[in-house]
């Protein structure tokens, strides 16, 4: 992320900005200009400008506190171009959703068989074997089959982390499925355990090791010893699911992304 000290305190938006009291996301002729993946936030909490990656949407965003010149936000935006390039071109290669797409899904490739039929009133899908079928008048099922894969996650994750919890005789108080950006799980103090749907995706012995992470936290709130200990005991095969979410981990925001970013909605 790249910051910029906050340079003016001016009560109303300078020319060419939107005048805007809260955070939203705007596409600027003069910002697509410098690059196609760039969007403007004007935020009334922000302090400075800064550069923020989104992976899922494969946008940066250019956040600024309203109070701040087109001409600053300029020159910060062209000064780091070629970071932004960077981090983009570091993404994995998008696998969006079309007939006979190939996906893992639980240590299993499955494909997917898109019928599209406008005709049809509603999107069904079904799996069977290591097939997903859909039957479907939209042309693009993404958000449809994302909401199908979060049920299938939540059914899937929530034994396996129950038999883990029960192992170290801890109850976990809710489990909820997410799509999370900037971490694969989380645990409360209230025992409620949160976890990436995109898991599903990941090779079982890193989406195992993942929900013992998370399970561990219901003993240990915090990274010492003891919990890594208690995470390698609950673990399938901890050290290689550790070490494929630390190299490969990012992969997972891939699946249902566009083949096109520069051209999505913002």
């Amino acid at each position: 992320m790249k910051n910029l000290p906050l340079l003016s305190r001016k009560t109303t938006n300078p020319p060419g900005l939107p005048d805007l009291r809260d955070k939203v996301e705007t596409t600027p002729d003069w910002l697509v200009a410098i690059h196609p993946a760039l969007r403007l936030v004007m935020n009334k909490r922000a302090r400075r400008v800064a550069l923020r990656l989104d992976p899922d949407r494969r946008i940066v965003r250019l956040v600024a506190p309203p109070r701040i010149s087109q001409k600053t936000l300029q020159n910060f935006a062209l000064s780091h171009h070629g970071w932004v390039a960077e981090k983009l071109s570091a993404l994995p290669v998008p696998v969006p959703y079309h007939d006979r797409t190939q996906l893992p899904l639980c240590g299993r490739d499955i494909t997917l068989h898109i019928n599209l039929d406008k005709t049809l009133k509603r999107t069904n899908i079904s799996l069977k074997n290591n097939d997903i079928f859909i039957s479907t008048y939209m042309d693009d099922v993404t958000g449809r089959l994302n909401r199908f894969f979060k049920r299938y996650a939540l059914e899937h994750f929530t034994p396996l982390a129950q038999d883990k919890a029960t192992r170290i005789s801890r109850a976990i108080t809710g489990l909820q499925v997410k799509d999370t950006k900037t971490r694969w799980g989380s645990c409360g103090h209230d025992g409620r355990i949160c976890l990436s749907w995109r898991l599903i995706f990941a090779p079982p012995a890193a989406m195992d090791y993942v929900i013992a992470h998370e399970v561990a936290h219901l003993v240990h709130m915090d990274h010492s010893p003891y919990f890594w200990a208690l995470c390698a005991d609950l673990s399938d095969d901890f050290s290689t699911g550790k070490k494929w979410m630390k190299h490969h981990g990012h992969s997972l925001l891939a699946y249902g992304c566009s083949d096109d970013f520069s051209t999505r909605a913002a």
